[in-house]
C-alpha cells in the first residue's frame, strides 16, 4: 500500500505506432471513432470513419507522420517520456508519475491497470491541453474515470481540467516566445486547434456561443467555452509578453469543414501574404507538445501557404514539450491538490 502517496497521471492525444499507412489508419479509426470527436450516431459514425475518412485520409496523413517522425519515433510521444521523468523526479517525494495516450499506446487501459495493482489512495488525472474541450480533455477524463468505474477499490480521484490562465503557465509559454525578435515580424498568428461550433454551443445551458461575446475572453458563464478561453490565453500572454496587439490575430487551425470556429488560420496567413505581409511568427498555445499540427502543418505547410502567396517567412513557436518551465508548471499544480 503507497500510505499517502499519489498517482500523476500526464494524459495526452496520441500518435500512431507507426508513421506506416496500416498504423495511421488503426490510429485515425481509433480518434475518430470517439463519440466526443464526431457526434453522430454509432452506425452512421462507422460508416462515415471506417467507408469513407479513414480509407481517403490514411496515406496522405502517412506522409505527413514520416515527415516528422525521428529515431526515437514520434516528437509528441518521446516529449512526454522525457516530460513524465522530469516530473517524476521532481515529485519523487509525493508522487509516481505516468503518461498515457487516449488513442493508441501507451494506453489509458493498460496504464491505468498499472496503477491500479499499485493501491494508491488517490490519483490526479492530467490531460495536458490548456484550454477544455469535449473532444480533448473531455473524452480524457470520461475514459480514465470509466476505467476506474470498474475497479473493486476506487481511490480519490483528482482532476486538472484546464489551466489556459494560470500564471505559471503563461510565463513558460511567452519564455518561448520571447526567444525570437518580435520586432522583426510584422504580423503574429496565435493558432489553436480548431473545433465545430456545433460543440462550443453544447457548453451552454441556453443559447449559443455566437450570443457571447467570446471574442473578448472568458466572462460570464463562458469560462468553459473553448473560444472564449483561447482567446483569453492570447490576451493574457500579449500582455506579459508585452507584444503590440494590433500586430497580432487569434485563429484556428485543422479543421474539417466550414462550420468549425472561425477565423481559419490558412486562411488568415493566405490573407496577409496576399496583403504584403513578409513576415510572420506563429504561436500555437494549445499544443504543449510538438505534434503534427505544429511540426508539419505549421512548420511546413503553412510556411509554403505563406510563400505560395507572396510572403516570406514564416517561423512557429515552438511548444512547451519538456522544458523546465512547463516541469515547474505540472509541478506546482500536482501540489496544489494535496
Amino acid at each position: 500500500m503507497h500510505t499517502n502517496r499519489k498517482a500523476l497521471l500526464l494524459i495526452s492525444l496520441g500518435t500512431p505506432d507507426s508513421p506506416n499507412f496500416i498504423d495511421v489508419g488503426k490510429y485515425l479509426s481509433e480518434f475518430l471513432m470517439d463519440s466526443r470527436m464526431i457526434r453522430v450516431p454509432w452506425l452512421l459514425r462507422f460508416i462515415l470513419v471506417n467507408l469513407i475518412i479513414v480509407p481517403t485520409r490514411s496515406f496522405s496523413s502517412s506522409k505527413a507522420y514520416k515527415e516528422l517522425w525521428t529515431e526515437r519515433g514520434s516528437p509528441l510521444k518521446y516529449h512526454i517520456e522525457d516530460l513524465t521523468k522530469k516530473v517524476g523526479a521532481k515529485l519523487s517525494d509525493s508522487h509516481d508519475v505516468y503518461y498515457a495516450m487516449r488513442y493508441k499506446n501507451p494506453s489509458l487501459d493498460s496504464v491505468l491497470a498499472e496503477i491500479y495493482h499499485k493501491r494508491y489512495e488517490e490519483i490526479v488525472l492530467f490531460p495536458i491541453f490548456p484550454q477544455y474541450s469535449s473532444a480533448a480533455n473531455g473524452s480524457f477524463l470520461e475514459k480514465a474515470q470509466k476505467i476506474i468505474a470498474q475497479w473493486n477499490v476506487i481511490p480519490r480521484i483528482s482532476t486538472i481540467d484546464q489551466f489556459y490562465n494560470r500564471q505559471d503557465f503563461i510565463d513558460a509559454f511567452t519564455k518561448n516566445i520571447l526567444k525570437f525578435d518580435l520586432n522583426e515580424f510584422e504580423k503574429i498568428i496565435f493558432s489553436y486547434h480548431g473545433l465545430p461550433m456545433s460543440q462550443l454551443d453544447q457548453v451552454y445551458a441556453e443559447g449559443k456561443c455566437d450570443d457571447r461575446n467570446c471574442h473578448e475572453g472568458v466572462h460570464g458563464d463562458n469560462h468553459y467555452c473553448y473560444k472564449a478561453t483561447c482567446y483569453e490565453t492570447t490576451k493574457l500572454l500579449i500582455e506579459n509578453a508585452k507584444i503590440n496587439s494590433e500586430k497580432t490575430i487569434t485563429a484556428f487551425q485543422s479543421r474539417l469543414d466550414s462550420g468549425w470556429v472561425k477565423p481559419f488560420s490558412d486562411e488568415v496567413i493566405k490573407k496577409y501574404a496576399q496583403e504584403g505581409v513578409k513576415k510572420i511568427l506563429v504561436v500555437s498555445p494549445s499544443f504543449t507538445t510538438d505534434c503534427l499540427e505544429t511540426i508539419v502543418e505549421i512548420g511546413s505547410e503553412y510556411q509554403e501557404l505563406f510563400e505560395e502567396h507572396g510572403g516570406q517567412r514564416l517561423d512557429y513557436v515552438p511548444s512547451l514539450n519538456s522544458d523546465d518551465n512547463w516541469v515547474e508548471c505540472i509541478v506546482n499544480m500536482a501540489r496544489e491538490k494535496q
